[in-house]
C-alpha cells in the first residue's frame, strides 16, 4: 500500500506539473506574442526632451503659479517625498506641505521589494536606504504545516546590487525627506491641509493650518494629494471604495535569528498569514494578519492571551522563545489593513497618488513599488511640458497616467488580494485544497516558483502572466484531486476549487478594469500627446 501511495503521489506532481506548464506555456507564449504600440516619447536633446508638436522643453525655469510655485505636493511620506524630488530635480518649484515632518513610526512600509528597488535607482534615490540599517532581502520561506520551502528572487539578470530592502519605515522617509530639502527649488512645510481651493471646478491651491494655528493658502497650477491611507482629500478626487478585509498585530523580535536569513517569512497559518522579515541588524518585524476590523483588546491582556494560544504554537520554533518575549514586553500595535482600487475623478489642477489613490493588502510589500512606479510613470509625462497652467488640457493629457500605471500597478493588486484569500484558512473545503495546491506548486521550483516570485517582487509586472500561473494552481490542484482515482466528491471538490478560484480573482479584475490592465493600447488616453505650449 505504501508503494501504491507513494506512486500515485509521484504521478499526481507529475500531472499537476504537466497541466500547470501546458497553461502556463500557452498564457505565457500569449503574453510575448502580444506586441504593443509603445507610447511616443520625445527624443533627447542634451539629456533632456526636445520639443515635439510645439511643446516647450522644461528648462528649470517652469511658469510658476502665485507665490512662484509649480507644484503643490500634500504629504511628504514614500510617495510625497520621492515625488518632491524628482520634480524638483527636474526643475520645477515644489511646496510639500506634511501634517508631521517628526520621523514616522508605523508597522507597514517596511519592506521595498526588488521592483521597487529598481525604480529607486531609476528616480536617483537609491542612497535613501544606506545609512538606515536596511537589510537585503533575497526572497521569501514559506511554512506550512511543518513543511517550509525557499523561494528566491529571479535576480541572476540583475547587478548584484539588486535585491528587495527592508528597513524601519520612519528612518527611510526622513531619509527621503533630507534628500528633497536639499534641493533649493523644494520646500517642505509643517501643516494640515484642510481643503482643496476650487475655482470653476479647477483647483488653484490648498489651504492648510500650521501649528500656532493660522490658516494659509498656497497655489500652484498642479496639486498632487499623496496624503496617505487616510486621506481627507480624496473624496474630492476619486470615488472611494475602501475594504478592510483584516488587521495587522505588529510586534518587533530582538535578537532573533530567523530560520533562513536575508528572507521574509510568510507563515500559512490558521486563521491567516503570518509575516517575519528583518528590519535592522538585531530587529525582526512579526506582523499577524487578524482577519475582520476588531481584534482581541490589548488593554485588558485579551490579545497577549490570543497571540500566545492561537499564534505561538504555529511559528517555527526556532523564533518562539523570541516571539513570546516580545509579547511579554507589551509593545503591541495594530493597523488596519485597507484595499481600495484606483477610481479617479480626473480633476483639473489635481492629481492623486499614493495609498491615498490605491491600496492593497499588504501581504506581499507591493504598496512602495507601485508609488514609485507611478512616480516615474508622472515624471516621464510631465518632462516634456515647460507650462501648467492650462488646467483642462493638462487634465485631459494627464488622464493617459491612469492607463498608463494600470498594467504594472493592477498585476501587484491582484495579486495581494488574491494571495491574501488562497494563503487564509478557510471551513470550506475546496479553498483549503487551492491554499495546499498553491503551497506545493511554488515548492517545485524551477518557473513554478521563478514566475510568480517575479511577479510579487515587482520584477515582471505582467497580468496575463498572473492569471497564467493563478489558474495553473487551481489546475495542479484539481490534478491533486483526481489521483489516485477520481470519485465523485473528489470531482465535486475539483470543480468548486475552479469557481471558487474564479470567485477569488475576477472581482479583483474587475475592479482594477478588465481593458485598461489587460489591454491598455486599446484606450484612447494610452496615446495622448502633450499639451502644446502656450
Amino acid at each position: 500500500m505504501a508503494a501504491v501511495a507513494a506512486g500515485a503521489g509521484v504521478g499526481l506532481q507529475l500531472i499537476g506539473a504537466a497541466a500547470a506548464t501546458l497553461l502556463a506555456a500557452v498564457l505565457v507564449a500569449a503574453v510575448l506574442g502580444r506586441r504593443r504600440r509603445p507610447l511616443a516619447r520625445a527624443p533627447l536633446v542634451e539629456g533632456k526632451p526636445a520639443p515635439e508638436d510645439g511643446c516647450a522643453v522644461g528648462d528649470g525655469k517652469g511658469a510658476a503659479g502665485d507665490g512662484g510655485t509649480d507644484v503643490i505636493i500634500v504629504g511628504a511620506g514614500v510617495a510625497g517625498s520621492a515625488l518632491a524630488y524628482t520634480l524638483g530635480k527636474d526643475g520645477r518649484r515644489v511646496h510639500v506641505i506634511e501634517r508631521d515632518l517628526t520621523e514616522p513610526d508605523r508597522i507597514v512600509g517596511e519592506l521595498l521589494q526588488p521592483g521597487g528597488y529598481l525604480k529607486l535607482i531609476e528616480l536617483g534615490l537609491e542612497d535613501c536606504v544606506e545609512e538606515i540599517d536596511a537589510q537585503r532581502v533575497l526572497g521569501y520561506a514559506l511554512f506550512k504545516d511543518g513543511r517550509n520551502t525557499k523561494l528566491a528572487y529571479p535576480l541572476e539578470k540583475f547587478h548584484s546590487d539588486v535585491a528587495g530592502r527592508s528597513f524601519h519605515n520612519g528612518r527611510f522617509i526622513q531619509r527621503m525627506r533630507q534628500k528633497a530639502a536639499s534641493l533649493p527649488n523644494v520646500q517642505l512645510e509643517q501643516g494640515t491641509v484642510t481643503s482643496l481651493l476650487e475655482e470653476n471646478g479647477t483647483v488653484k491651491g490648498v489651504q492648510y493650518k500650521i501649528k500656532s494655528g493660522e490658516e494659509l493658502k498656497a497655489f500652484a497650477p498642479l496639486t498632487i494629494v499623496c496624503d496617505g491611507c487616510f486621506s481627507n482629500l480624496r473624496r474630492a478626487l476619486c470615488s472611494p471604495k475602501v475594504d478592510v478585509p483584516s488587521c495587522f498585530v505588529g510586534l518587533v523580535l530582538e535578537t532573533c535569528q530567523l530560520p533562513h536569513p536575508n528572507h521574509g517569512h510568510v507563515i500559512l497559518a490558521n486563521p491567516s498569514p503570518i509575516l517575519f522579515y528583518p528590519i535592522s541588524s538585531t530587529e525582526v518585524r512579526c506582523l499577524v494578519d487578524v482577519p475582520g476590523q476588531k481584534v482581541p483588546s490589548i488593554a485588558s491582556g485579551e490579545m497577549a492571551n490570543y497571540l500566545k494560544t492561537v499564534v505561538a504554537p504555529q511559528i517555527p520554533p526556532e523564533i518562539y522563545d523570541s516571539f513570546i518575549a516580545a509579547i511579554d514586553k507589551g509593545s503591541i500595535r495594530t493597523m488596519p489593513n485597507r484595499s481600495m482600487p484606483a477610481a479617479p475623478h480626473p480633476t483639473p489642477g489635481a492629481l492623486l497618488m499614493g495609498d491615498a489613490f490605491n491600496m492593497r493588502h499588504p501581504l506581499t510589500g507591493g504598496g512602495m513599488t507601485v508609488a514609485l512606479s507611478d512616480i516615474v510613470v508622472l515624471r516621464n509625462l510631465l518632462q516634456p511640458l515647460r507650462n501648467l497652467h492650462d488646467a483642462f488640457s493638462l487634465c485631459k493629457y494627464l488622464e493617459s497616467f491612469y492607463t498608463l500605471r494600470k498594467p504594472v500597478a493592477s498585476t501587484i493588486n491582484t495579486l495581494a488580494g488574491a494571495l491574501y484569500k488562497v494563503f487564509s484558512a478557510s471551513p470550506d473545503q475546496a479553498r483549503n485544497e487551492m491554499r495546499q495546491a498553491c503551497f506545493d506548486y511554488l515548492s517545485l521550483g524551477g518557473v513554478f516558483s521563478n514566475g510568480p516570485i517575479a511577479l510579487l517582487s515587482g520584477l515582471n509586472p505582467r497580468p496575463l502572466s498572473l492569471v497564467a500561473h493563478f489558474f495553473a494552481v487551481a489546475i495542479y490542484g484539481v490534478g491533486r484531486l483526481m489521483l489516485p482515482l477520481p470519485s465523485p466528491k473528489r470531482m465535486w471538490i475539483g470543480a468548486r476549487l475552479i469557481s471558487g478560484a474564479c470567485g477569488i480573482i475576477l472581482p479583483i479584475i474587475k475592479a482594477e478594469g478588465v481593458r485598461q490592465m489587460f489591454f491598455p493600447a486599446t484606450v484612447p488616453a494610452y496615446y495622448r500627446a502633450a499639451p502644446a505650449a502656450e
